[in-house]
């Protein structure tokens, strides 16, 4: 809450004055993170891209959502401590996002540009490999945003092909 408080340039009993709790404070950063990267899929979607050119769109938006605009911040894994309402539509919004994933996979499959394989299994493996990155990754660290969202993109997408 602290370094939350701190990056906003306020302390952390004003985070209070608009959240009740920080129960509220992880829900309104998964939601919003959620909104942001659901409308960068559908953006990416209705592009006119081949499929592997669509998901290195993916893995960037969505590793400078975590790593840029969050710090690299862990908290968008750590949901469990949500009320069962709100974690539900947090989970439906993932879903949709992890649904809009495996459509670019199957488009790839489909047009031959991805070699066969599951889709889901392809997408998981994606998301998964993306969303660890916010437990290693340091802001001060050693790789830029730009080199790991190049490399990401390097190493999933070959792994398709």
């Amino acid at each position: 809450m602290e370094e939350i408080a701190a990056a906003l340039g306020m302390t952390k009993g004003n985070l209070y004055y608009y959240f009740k709790n920080k129960q509220e404070i992880l829900y309104f950063c998964q939601d919003h993170s959620l909104d942001r990267m659901l409308g960068e899929a559908a953006r990416i979607e209705r592009m006119r891209a081949r499929a592997d050119e669509k998901l290195a769109m993916l893995i960037d938006a969505q590793l400078r959502c975590m790593l840029d605009e969050l710090d690299g911040a862990a908290a968008h894994l750590e949901v469990s401590a949500l009320p069962a309402a709100k974690l539900r539509r947090i989970v439906m919004k993932r879903d949709r996002y992890e649904a809009a994933l495996r459509r670019v996979i199957e488009s790839g499959v489909r047009t031959r540009v991805f070699a066969p394989c599951d889709p889901k299994l392809a997408a998981l493996a994606v998301l998964g490999a993306i969303n660890w990155a916010a437990k290693w990754y340091r802001p001060d660290g050693p790789a830029t945003v730009d080199q790991i969202s190049e490399a990401f993109c390097a190493i999933l997408i070959t792994g398709l092909i």
